[in-house]
């Protein structure tokens, strides 16, 4: 059993959509100290199921954490709409993926990220065939 299971225990049974809390609250009903950098990093409250124990807790309960306040140590809980994605666009929760599948193209994930030169063809051979066709193979 994980020592987060009490916190995805209350959030599944709760009845109201949103849930403000602080740190304090949370460390009560998971009966231990949150770990350090829960209170120095503001990454380690997103909505990444690979970020913690903890955050695979609250969103397997059907719930993402927003206005994450870290100098009052408080923050939200908010219940999952069905079909939202989770991980890094949970908090872009109204931006639905492109396919029912919901798998995102790797080139959309990458725009804007690459910058060709204007003069550069892309299309053009490189590497082995680059070679071979001005003969230095």
């Amino acid at each position: 059993m994980s020592k987060y299971a009490p916190l995805a225990e209350h959030l599944r049974f709760l009845p109201e959509n949103e849930w403000k809390t602080t740190f304090s609250e949370i460390e009560r009903l998971i009966g231990d100290r949150l770990p350090p950098v829960a209170r120095r990093h503001r990454a380690w409250w997103s909505n990444n199921a690979a970020n913690s124990a903890m955050t695979r807790a609250w969103l397997g309960a059907g719930f993402r954490t927003e206005r994450v306040n870290m100098e009052g140590e408080m923050l939200v809980f908010r219940k999952v709409e069905r079909g939202v994605p989770e991980g890094r666009d949970a908090d872009r929760h109204t931006r639905k993926a492109p396919h029912a599948s919901g798998a995102r193209s790797p080139v959309g994930g990458l725009k804007g990220t690459v910058r060709v030169q204007v003069d550069v063809d892309l299309t053009e051979a490189t590497g082995v065939h680059w070679n071979a066709a001005r003969g230095r193979l």
